[in-house]
């Protein structure tokens, strides 16, 4: 069976090989264009926004992209002007990588930053600290 044959019917638990690449693909060209301030918007270009993750559907038709703006601050104004320029946003990615078709943008907060946040502060929590030297101990 040809690598084609194996992606379209990819059946395993995460995405396949190609929806990972074309993933990466569009997350680096997506955080390049928005660090450029490459959109036709001022208020968009103000924002610093981190791609954290972009997944791609197993038929590579939609992307979502995982995005925080600088801080956690201004999410919601960050995600509308993101969804208000993802025609352009498509055509610059376009532009700049080998696809045959530019999957739809989906644009939505990436969660994992509080949970690193909240990740941090139970560490620093000394009842926490204190269970997992006991637990270090006991090995």
């Amino acid at each position: 069976m040809g690598a084609m044959a194996r992606n379209r019917f990819h059946h395993g638990d995460g995405p396949s090989q190609r929806q990972l690449r074309v993933g990466e693909l569009i997350r680096r060209t997506l955080s390049d264009v928005l660090m450029r301030g490459d959109v036709h918007d001022p208020d968009l270009n103000r924002m610093s926004i981190t791609v954290g993750e972009v997944r791609v559907s197993p038929d590579l038709r939609v992307a979502t992209a995982f995005v925080m703006p600088l801080g956690g601050q201004h999410r919601e104004e960050a995600i509308k002007a993101l969804a208000a320029h993802k025609g352009e946003l498509r055509h610059l990615i376009g532009r700049a990588v080998t696809l045959k078709f530019v999957p739809d943008l989906r644009f939505v907060i990436d969660e994992t930053f509080d949970q690193m946040d909240e990740t941090r502060r139970l560490f620093a929590d000394e009842r926490v600290r204190k269970d997992i030297e006991h637990d270090d101990e006991e090995e």
